[in-house]
């Protein structure tokens, strides 16, 4: 499996136009890490492709509906998660096994005309935003979000080991609450419309919101495994 450790950085010549990748059960965020098997034709073309120019590849999360037009085009969130493939394999019988590494959201502008079997649109990036007005609650909010996640994971001991560094550290709010997002089980919905919040500051109230209830009813739900599962296309 080949790692180019110089893959991580954004290009700073996007031309906007990005590589749709819809799938049904993924919600990608940036700054975390997705597993990925590749086989369907028109997809690992798409990753060829990817792999010979920027190595760019945007998520996005097929909306309700989209069994009865799979082989179309699908409606799919506005909200999407750039992400640059920092790891590749390709097995004997012609599947890839990618690690996709969450870079930036972004906001479908409009699909573009495509003569490759894979939808193409033209995007818009979205920066965090953090509001002037919440700066002085936000250390609260930090040392919340890492105290219900502590809770959620009892035993994952790799990722407390990781959560005592960023309480510790100086990442910022919006990293943290795209990582615990993306880390913890939740409802497809709810996750893509933590995506989509660009307000940092309502987005953790949002995410807090759902990690109570999760505490509340913690019995009948199950961790999602860290690091996740290798997602099928």
């Amino acid at each position: 499996m080949s790692i180019n450790k110089d893959s991580t950085d954004f290009p700073v010549n996007f031309s906007g136009v990005v590589r749709l990748f819809p799938l049904p059960n993924v919600v990608l965020f940036p700054h975390v890490m997705q597993p990925l098997r590749i086989f369907e034709p028109r997809y690992c073309e798409m990753l060829e492709d990817a792999m010979r120019d920027d190595q760019l590849i945007a998520m996005t999360l097929l909306q309700p509906g989209w069994e009865n037009q799979y082989d179309e085009q699908p409606e799919v969130s506005k909200t999407l998660c750039v992400g640059r493939v920092i790891s590749h394999a390709r097995d004997d019988d012609g599947d890839h096994k990618i690690l996709l590494l969450g870079v930036r959201r972004a906001t479908i502008e409009h699909e573009l005309p495509s003569d490759e079997p894979y939808r193409k649109a033209k995007v818009s990036l979205i920066d965090d935003y953090y509001p002037a007005t919440g700066s002085s609650a936000r250390g609260k909010l930090h040392h919340e979000l890492i105290d219900c996640f502590e809770q959620l994971l009892p035993e994952c001991g790799q990722t407390l080991d990781q959560l005592g560094e960023f309480a510790t550290g100086q990442i910022p709010l919006g990293i943290l609450s795209d990582i615990i997002s993306f880390t913890i089980d939740m409802d497809l919905p709810i996750k893509q419309a933590l995506l989509t919040e660009r307000n940092v500051d309502v987005r953790v109230s949002m995410l807090l919101e759902c990690l109570r209830s999760r505490l509340e009813n913690h019995d009948q739900w199950d961790e999602r495994p860290f690091p996740p599962k290798f997602s099928l296309n």
